[in-house]
């Protein structure tokens, strides 16, 4: 999605002077990428270049706080070289302010570790805040 250019200068998050987005409708952007299994394309819109990611559980490869925009770009190409992602669903937002949460749900089988080769499924929670028409911070719960 390519956006206006704009002369106006950029807020400390990336968001121009224009009008930003609230977060109901980032929730709602970020629960359609999800859905047609687009979620580096989420990262790519809707997230700041200063984001940070928290993982309630993470592997002994990747660390539990992940910083920067580049960072969650790797993150996302870890996951997605380490899984088999079979299909998904993602349900929200549930709004609250700045934040909303959103519920995930994938049906997977693990490339590595003790559950490697064996398909299953995993919920979690996650939890974003909006500020400026970005997101800034994103935590996950299981």
């Amino acid at each position: 999605m390519s956006k206006v250019a704009s002369t106006t200068p950029r807020g400390s998050h990336g968001a121009t002077a224009e009008k930003a987005r609230e977060p109901r409708e980032i929730g709602q952007r970020l629960v359609e990428l999800c859905k047609k299994g687009k979620n580096l394309e989420a990262v790519e819109e809707l997230y700041d270049e200063n984001i940070v990611s928290v993982e309630a559980q993470a592997p002994p490869e990747m660390p539990a706080t992940t910083k920067g925009i580049v960072a969650i770009r790797g993150k996302h190409d870890w996951w997605y070289e380490n899984h088999e992602v079979h299909g998904g669903d993602a349900k929200g937002p549930f709004v609250n302010g700045e934040r909303f949460a959103v519920f995930f749900h994938y049906d997977i089988t693990p490339k590595i570790g003790p559950s490697k080769g064996q398909r299953t499924t995993m919920a979690e929670v996650a939890l974003y805040t909006v500020r400026d028409g970005k997101i800034v911070h994103e935590a996950f719960f299981f």
